[in-house]
């Protein structure tokens, strides 16, 4: 379907104010958590595997210790669940409201298909860098808090996903850039990725195109850490900035993001594998 012949079925959404994060209730020693659970940090930034246990088996509380690790950690992975679609669905609305895709129509989860296509290829002709860093649509007015991911199908080589933690990124700014950020939103678009569902994916976007500013820097409502708030994926530029001041600050962006090896970890998944991370 031509871009421009497309009338997107829903209208936009309005800005909502979710109930307190579950993590703020939970024991910051998440002793009910590790009292089924052991747990092993990937590296000293960002990443935790979380061994001998189910996520279906979790009580609430914790569940709640589990959002507090999420948000300190980034992300925690498991191994071996036994989770089905239905079970993951209901074990996320513990966490409140579910998100929607735009592409996503009448189901409460979003299908991941794998692929052997080339980003690097595909990007010659469509125009959202869809193998690059982002926070899940982080264009939205409330873009989501945590993400739940889990594999039911991998090839026995590749695969991989890669996360890098926004505060390690803040972190290891300077002084005088830290206070120079934060002083600047970020232009989170959902244009480009608009365009690439239409050409690329075969469906119609449920909503028109948006562009959302959010603070470059953004202070954690959980942990009070502050994060780099800035992806290649979804950010094309500042509101303060002139465009060539945009385009320069978000090529050291880029460098920024990619040289992270001190704030990044990469998963191998096997089938049964889940993450869950925080896109905060």
């Amino acid at each position: 379907m031509p871009i421009k012949d497309h009338v997107p079925p829903e209208a936009p959404r309005q800005e909502i104010f979710p109930e307190k994060d579950r993590a703020s209730f939970a024991d910051p020693e998440k002793k009910a958590l590790f009292s089924v659970a052991k747990r092993v940090d990937i590296t000293e930034s960002i990443g935790t595997v979380l061994e001998d246990v189910q996520l279906s088996q979790l009580t609430p509380p914790q569940l709640d210790e589990l959002a507090l690790l999420v948000t300190e950690r980034g992300v925690v992975f498991f191994r071996d669940q036994d989770l089905t679609m239905e079970k993951q669905v209901a074990l996320f609305q513990h966490y409140g409201e579910l998100d929607r895709h735009p592409a996503q129509k009448d189901v409460k989860h979003v299908v991941i298909r794998g692929s052997c296509e080339d980003h690097r290829e595909i990007a010659k002709y469509t125009p959202w860098p869809s193998g690059d860093f982002h926070a899940d649509t982080s264009f939205e007015i409330n873009p989501p808090s945590y993400s739940l991911l889990r594999m039911e199908e991998h090839p026995e080589v590749g695969g991989d996903t890669a996360w890098v933690s926004g505060y390690g990124l803040y972190d290891a700014l300077s002084s005088a850039m830290k206070k120079f950020v934060e002083g600047l939103h970020a232009v989170h678009t959902s244009r480009l990725q608009y365009d690439t569902i239409l050409d690329l994916w075969g469906v119609g976007p449920n909503r028109a195109p948006i562009d959302t500013h959010h603070p470059a820097v953004r202070t954690h409502p959980v942990t009070g850490l502050k994060a780099l708030n800035v992806n290649p994926g979804f950010v094309t530029g500042f509101a303060e900035l002139k465009k060539y001041e945009s385009d320069k600050l978000l090529d050291f962006f880029n460098f920024h993001i990619h040289s992270a090896d001190d704030h990044y970890v990469r998963f191998k998944w096997d089938v049964g594998s889940v993450a869950m991370w925080d896109n905060r």
